[in-house]
């Protein structure tokens, strides 16, 4: 298939792509990677009038040790996160997480910062993010603000992000805590049929998120209470599916999904120790 016409901007910083989108408002679509964008065009299932090229703002790439906290810039390659020694030292659960994102190819091609914005809840790096605690920036005409992961994803493939905001950055907060991630696939470089990512945060508890088992990335907030109570990693699991609504497809049965989930959860908690 091929998209439909559109016209293209290049845009040589933040405040430009941010002065497009407030001109041409839901017409306009941010293109960084182009993995989550072009295929949706390619099927005329996304046709924005106008496409904003921000992959050349280097401003937005970076990884820097902030002390409380990993700062990520929106535009950071997956390879980049995946192989960072900062990543590896203070939030290992997001590098790890992030190796499993497609194949090479991907990798050294998307960003962490259209990923999340892209809110597809099928997707491993949001789930992280979750577990972590992480807070999001987003920039737009008005400034800058900060929005909390919990309140990033908005509903299927919608986040709180504005029609002319653009996410500059992703910030963990950092822990020397043990971590685990699970995820099942038909193939390596497929989405989750479900995963499941947990952390040890140093302030925070447990944190525990799961993967393409909501029309949003979603928090398992049953069994993050359970662990706060005193349940070990097996009981906390079994309610692991709690809150949740999966769909069923070709992939997975609505069941076996809710079972994937307890099972991941299960063995991400034991891998993270507890």
């Amino acid at each position: 298939m091929i998209p439909a016409a559109f016209d293209y901007i290049r845009a040589t910083s933040a405040d430009e792509a941010i002065a497009a989108l407030a001109e041409h408002g839901d017409d306009a679509k941010l293109l960084a990677g182009g993995h989550s964008l072009l295929p949706l065009m390619r099927f005329r299932l996304a046709r924005p009038a106008v496409v904003v090229d921000i992959g050349r703002l280097n401003d937005l790439k970076y990884i820097r040790d902030e002390g409380d906290h990993v700062a990520i810039g929106a535009l950071t390659r997956h390879r980049d996160v995946e192989t960072s020694e900062v990543v590896a030292a203070k939030v290992g659960l997001l590098g790890e997480v992030t190796s499993h994102v497609g194949d090479p190819q991907v990798r050294h091609r998307g960003t962490i910062g259209g990923a999340v914005a892209h809110g597809d809840p099928a997707s491993d790096i949001p789930s992280a993010l979750i577990a972590l605690g992480a807070v999001l920036v987003a920039a737009g005409p008005s400034g800058s603000r900060e929005i909390s992961v919990d309140d990033f994803f908005a509903g299927f493939l919608e986040t709180a992000l504005s029609p002319e905001e653009v996410l500059t950055e992703v910030r963990i907060p950092a822990t020397d805590g043990a971590w685990g991630f699970e995820k099942f696939n038909r193939r390596a470089q497929d989405w989750a049929i479900v995963g499941c990512s947990a952390a040890v945060r140093a302030d925070a508890g447990v944190g525990v998120a799961l993967v393409n088992m909501h029309p949003t990335p979603i928090r398992a907030g049953a069994t993050e209470a359970a662990l706060a109570g005193g349940a070990g990693a097996a009981q906390a699991a079994e309610v692991a599916a709690e809150g949740c609504d999966p769909t069923e497809d070709l992939n997975a049965s609505v069941e076996y999904r809710q079972h994937l989930a307890r099972v991941l959860t299960r063995r991400a908690l034991e891998a993270a120790g507890l």
